[in-house]
């Protein structure tokens, strides 16, 4: 099977559980956030092989937070939790080993916030809606800009961080992000005709920058780490960073934009 007939292999299959599970909303949402949650600390870790003690504590820092997001459902406790444990994390790592303090700190706030922000907003009255236009920009912008950098080629977009990114894929990832959440309009109350397809576009296209960004700091990381995938969990994909580089900005900014606006109830 080739790298393509891998990547599909793999998607299809993540994509129907991720919809499932937004579908289901409750422990089921909030146990596939904390899966992802916790493996993509276990990837940071390794990738910036910090001392085990570290991981085992960011582990269990990352577990309580979700435990006290979802289940107790105070997601402003867990944030607490979350900023302490990270400037604690930074003394703590830094005295284990030098230089490891700022990325365990920051690998806490990378992998935490994207989890609260989707277990927080999946909650909110129009919750599955929103959640799924995040997830669908993300899936939109990455497939199209996938396919059209392929087919179309042209000016690499950074070619100092990531070689096969262009600027044609970027462009077509965005056409694809709006695409993709137009779709909404089939389903979500309020969003038919022309003011909701506005609406929709609008917060479509930063968020498709978001997680064309994001890719791109992912990228920017492994180079740094002097590794090629994230980690090896996922075929075609490689790890769950890999396939989650772009939902972690877009989860964060796309919550604070429905906290701030009440679109989603």
């Amino acid at each position: 099977m080739g790298e393509l007939g891998k990547r599909i292999a793999t998607g299809i299959p993540l994509v129907a559980a991720a919809v499932a599970a937004l579908w289901a909303g409750g422990i089921a949402f909030a146990g596939l956030a904390a899966v992802a949650v916790l493996l993509m600390w276990a990837e940071w870790a390794a990738m910036h092989r910090l001392p085990l003690i570290v991981r085992r504590i960011g582990l269990a820092v990352l577990a309580l937070m979700l435990w006290i997001t979802a289940v107790l459902q105070k997601p402003d406790e867990g944030l607490m939790l979350l900023g302490g444990a990270a400037g604690m994390m930074m003394i703590l790592a830094g005295k284990l080993a030098r230089g490891a303090g700022r990325p365990a700190a920051i690998g806490l706030l990378y992998c935490g916030l994207p989890g609260i922000a989707l277990i927080w907003l999946r909650g909110q009255g129009w919750g599955i809606w929103a959640t799924l236009l995040l997830m669908l920009v993300v899936w939109g912008a990455d497939i199209v800009a996938y396919f059209t950098g392929r087919a179309i080629g042209g000016p690499k977009l950074a070619p100092a961080i990531s070689p096969n990114k262009t600027w044609s894929g970027a462009i077509g990832g965005l056409l694809g992000a709006v695409a993709a959440s137009l779709l909404l309009m089939l389903w979500w109350p309020g969003y038919a005709g022309a003011a909701g397809a506005l609406r929709l576009a609008m917060l479509a296209v930063p968020l498709a920058i978001l997680s064309i960004l994001g890719d791109l700091y992912e990228s920017w990381l492994k180079r740094r780490c002097g590794v090629k995938d994230s980690g090896t969990i996922l075929p075609g994909h490689g790890g769950v960073m890999d396939r989650l580089d772009g939902l972690v900005p877009v989860a964060v900014a796309g919550a604070g934009i429905f906290a701030v606006t009440g679109w989603a109830g």
